[in-house]
């Protein structure tokens, strides 16, 4: 084998229905003062936040409680941070979405910084993290981002001069990931495909990317076996099966480990500036370029005559098989794959990304913060165009 590559670190996981029951003896060798941060209001409808706070008193935990209502911003990082800066806290532990993990991997490494967390954002401040944080579990109730693995927290400002941003050093990655599908039970079958297919773009951007490495081909190839067959059923008939929830659970975190070691596309390099523009869920995002991006990028890789662009091309056709393709014909796996995608935004009920108002007059814009980073090949800026203009 000669390919050359690295692999850094993971959190422990600990995986499987049931595992929110080890939570206290989880925290426990970390301290005693914890801060707990969760989603807004569904961790509490469930009746699981009652059950955690009670495990934690009962093991003589004690623990402070904030409520993340939406994505992170700059200010609400330093909002919770400016509360318990100098505190004697000895871990944060983050349960709920993509959004809440992440504020809380970006309180706890600011909570040993000083100054915002916009001077440590890369394209935005100009200072260095220190690499310094808190210890974090990360414990999801969606699948979707896979922030449970990576070493950054995506953080957002939105509007006239907004951007998505993150905050990214080895040491955030989280010290434990608890992964139980019982606390997926409760999203709702949009939220549920959103995040999914965010999950699925990760998967397969990181597949095809040009630092896709042997080791993260395989967890991209077991991930994407595990989300097709079950993401439709969960945002239907099959919402309460444990088995499909896990699967779901497991290759969103697939998504997250192969993402921080072989990068992300096109699909997440306009997305992201696109989340600083309107305030879009990002799965939302993910989820309407995620076809027109696949044809326009094996459009690219059918007219190359390189083994790179063919070796792509492949990676593609076999993405194509495990969606159900019965075809041996590279590009007709291919036709088939972007066709069965489309299919998913009707079956899952996608909204278009005018929805949130997106329009004609930021695609220009757009267009200019946007990157091909990783993409097997680039997409031109009039097929960006056009992949923008469709979905709105």
């Amino acid at each position: 084998m000669e390919t050359s590559f690295t692999f850094t670190g993971m959190p422990r996981l600990l995986f499987g229905a049931g595992q929110l029951g080890k939570l206290a003896g989880a925290v426990g060798p970390y301290g005693q003062n914890v801060l707990l941060l969760t989603g807004a209001t569904a961790l509490a409808r469930s009746g699981h936040l009652t059950g955690i706070a009670q495990d934690l008193e009962v093991a003589g935990i004690r623990v402070q409680h904030r409520r993340v209502c939406d994505e992170p911003s700059p200010a609400a990082v330093d909002d919770i941070v400016a509360d318990f800066r100098g505190t004697a806290l000895d871990l944060v532990l983050a349960i709920g979405g993509g959004s809440v993990l992440d504020t809380g991997k970006a309180v706890a490494a600011m909570l040993c910084e000083e100054g915002s967390v916009a001077d440590y954002l890369e394209g935005v401040g100009r200072r260095q993290p220190s690499g310094r944080s808190l210890p974090l579990i990360a414990m999801p109730t969606t699948s979707g981002t896979g922030s449970e693995a990576t070493k950054n927290a995506v953080i957002s400002r939105v509007g006239e001069e907004g951007f998505k941003k993150s905050l990214r050093h080895d040491n955030y990655i989280p010290k434990l990931a608890i992964l139980d599908p019982l606390l997926c039970l409760s999203a709702p079958p949009l939220l549920t495909a959103a995040c999914g297919m965010d999950a699925l773009t990760q998967l397969i951007e990181a597949y095809v990317s040009t630092q896709a490495s042997p080791l993260t081909d395989a967890l991209a190839r077991d991930g994407l076996k595990r989300m097709i067959p079950a993401l439709p059923e969960v945002c239907g008939a099959g919402g309460e099966r444990i088995d499909l929830r896990g699967d779901v659970a497991f290759a969103a975190f697939l998504s997250g480990v192969t993402l921080a070691h072989a990068g992300l596309g096109v699909i997440h390099g306009v997305a992201g500036p696109m989340g600083g523009m309107v305030a879009i869920p990002h799965g939302v995002a993910c989820a309407n370029l995620l076809p027109p991006a696949v044809a326009a990028t094996v459009e690219n890789l059918s007219a190359a005559a390189t083994a790179e662009a063919a070796a792509a091309l492949f990676k593609f056709a076999r993405i194509g098989r495990w969606f159900g393709a019965p075809y041996d014909d590279p590009m007709d796996a291919c036709r088939f794959l972007v066709d069965r995608l489309y299919g998913w935004l009707d079956l899952m009920a996608i909204p278009r990304l005018g929805r949130f108002g997106l329009t004609a007059f930021h695609v220009d814009r757009l267009i200019g913060l946007s990157s091909n980073k990783n993409n097997p090949l680039p997409l031109s800026a009039d097929q960006i165009r056009r992949m923008l203009l469709e979905r709105c």
